[in-house]
């Protein structure tokens, strides 16, 4: 706690874009509070990259669950969030992937002027300091680390192989002037480390005297004073209770999940939903909650014929050499964020543009790796990036301690439910290709005897879950539905804007951590009235 309750801006969350936002705006000057309620993010997995296998117990992790997914099997889904200092950045798998130009043009065109790819590209650069590559799409000097595999596993290496035989092109740059192609993913590591937002915008900006970061603080609700919001409460774990005042914005960034809620609880939102749990409606915004939208991973695994992967009988053997490696030089598997290489492509011959992403492990990762599997083994995630299915977050009770009701309601559109199966099929063309068959001992799931749609579709009802790419219960427009103006003001109120990946219109087609990063970049221009730097000038290079 502290003696102090008065600043310029209140920033609720410390996530990805909480510490982009903490850093930036005291970076001007302003006196700014941020709030998280997890701890900081001195957890020692956290800084090791291969350590966030590890990362999901309740010190780092909400630990949330979905409400029976009606089209998965009426399954309860695990649907973890960061709870630590850097959120996602923290406990995700540090793969830096933007997206298609397409989504950001599309954002413009839905009503959310100022955000076409023209637009965020300039802010994706300014946060990024890429250790390979600079020119028109990256950016050296940023805050954000970002850099290429430092010991990947042969096997990956076969995997790319694989999708090229299998008619993908190489790519040597999922965020440059083409997507679509097979290759190593970037991350968001740097000499072994993780590069999470924590450290690389808040770590620097906390010994300036202007910035007050408060861990273990769960704000209860936002204050609300004749339509302007003039502070926040909050609780210490120890339930002492603190009341903060901003002279000029609270700024929530709790997240596609904690930003509705937070924002319901404080009487935000649709108007008979917060009546039913007897909270005070301030204003009717009947989209908040609404348009959330998600990345479904459905799963091939391999078995392999030998030690080609990171797992296997004699494991704990292994990882003992390569925590000495790790420590001795600085590479080796430990640096690892299993999710080495990646596709992004076109199955759907209605589009320009990949509608399909695959992420290679050399390892088993099933359920989430929960279940464990003796021996040698591979795991191919396919998801479909646009879905069109949407769901909610809704409220389970008035009390901020309660976990949310979320829905994404996966596979409600007829449409997502063909594009698994196809997500799938190509999993598994690239699986069956040449490369791999000094490799493969078999395929393990869903197994030979799965080749029917009808029994694919059964297999991802069962098996099928989250890629933690939540976004939308807060989105961005001039529609009847958004939350937020282009500029991320919560329409209606004075004084609250919503910087986070909530406020995306649409799911974008990659990883999100990168996204929200950007968002807030753009989001601290906006606030402190700063001139957005030039549009960037680019030109189309054909696919190599």
């Amino acid at each position: 706690m502290t003696s102090k309750t008065t600043y310029d801006y209140i920033i609720a969350g410390g996530g990805s874009a909480g510490c982009v936002l903490a850093a930036r705006l005291s970076e001007s000057g302003a006196e700014v509070l941020l709030l998280e309620a997890g701890y900081g993010d001195s957890h020692p997995l956290i800084h090791v990259p291969a350590g966030f296998t590890k990362l999901s117990g309740p010190r780092v992790n909400w630990g949330y669950s979905t409400v029976p997914q009606k089209h998965l099997d009426n399954r309860e889904m695990w649907y973890p969030q960061g709870k630590t200092l850097g959120g996602g950045s923290s406990i995700n798998a540090m793969i830096y992937t933007r997206g298609h130009r397409a989504d950001y043009d599309e954002w413009s065109e839905l009503g959310a002027e100022g955000w076409s790819y023209a637009e965020v590209l300039p802010y994706f650069r300014k946060a990024e300091d890429n250790a390979r590559l600079c020119n028109a799409y990256h950016g050296v000097g940023g805050p954000l680390r970002v850099s290429d595999p430092i010991s990947p596993l042969p096997i990956t290496a076969t995997f790319i192989k694989a999708a090229q035989q299998a008619g993908l092109p190489y790519s040597h740059d999922f965020n440059g002037a083409e997507q679509e192609g097979v290759g190593y993913h970037q991350t968001t590591t740097r000499d072994g480390r993780r590069g999470s937002a924590a450290v690389s915008y808040l770590r620097p900006a906390r010994k300036r005297k202007n910035l007050t970061v408060l861990t273990r603080m769960q704000v209860r609700r936002i204050l609300i004073e004749k339509g302007r919001a003039t502070g926040v409460e909050y609780r210490s774990h120890k339930g002492q209770p603190g009341t903060a005042h901003a002279r000029k914005e609270v700024i929530v960034t709790a997240g596609a999940i904690g930003s509705p809620k937070l924002m319901m609880l404080s009487g935000l939102g649709p108007a008979a939903h917060l009546k039913e749990h007897g909270i005070e409606v301030k204003a009717n915004i009947a989209g908040v909650g609404e348009n959330l939208q998600d990345h479904l991973d459905c799963y091939t695994v391999y078995d392999m014929n030998g030690p080609h992967s990171y797992n296997g009988s004699d494991q704990y053997i292994r990882q003992a050499g390569w925590a000495l490696q790790y420590l001795l030089y600085k590479n080796g598997p430990v640096t690892t964020n299993i999710v080495e290489a990646g596709a992004f492509a076109r199955v759907d011959p209605k589009y320009d543009r990949p509608d399909i992403q695959l992420h290679f492990l050399p390892a088993y990762v099933v359920d989430h790796g929960m279940m464990r599997i003796k021996g040698y083994g591979v795991s191919l995630y396919s998801n479909l990036l646009r879905p069109r299915s949407r769901g909610t977050v809704r409220l389970s009770s008035d009390r901020v301690e309660d976990a949310p009701l979320i829905d994404p309601n996966y596979l409600a559109d007829p449409y997502d439910r063909k594009m698994a199966i196809e997500g799938l099929k190509l999993a598994r063309e690239v699986m069956n290709q040449p490369a791999f068959s000094d490799f493969v001992a078999r395929e393990r799931m869903p197994g030979p005897d799965v080749q029917t749609d009808e029994d694919l579709a059964a297999y991802v009802r069962q098996w099928a879950k989250t890629d933690y790419h939540p976004v939308g219960t807060c989105k961005m427009g001039t529609d009847p539905m958004s939350v937020v103006s282009p500029e991320l003001k919560v329409h209606g109120i004075e004084g609250l804007r919503v910087c986070d990946s909530s406020v995306m219109p649409t799911e974008i087609s990659a990883n999100t951590n990168a996204p929200t990063i950007m968002i807030a970049e753009k989001a601290a221009d906006m606030i402190l009235g700063r001139s957005p730097e030039p549009k960037e000038t680019f030109h189309e290079r054909p696919a190599h």
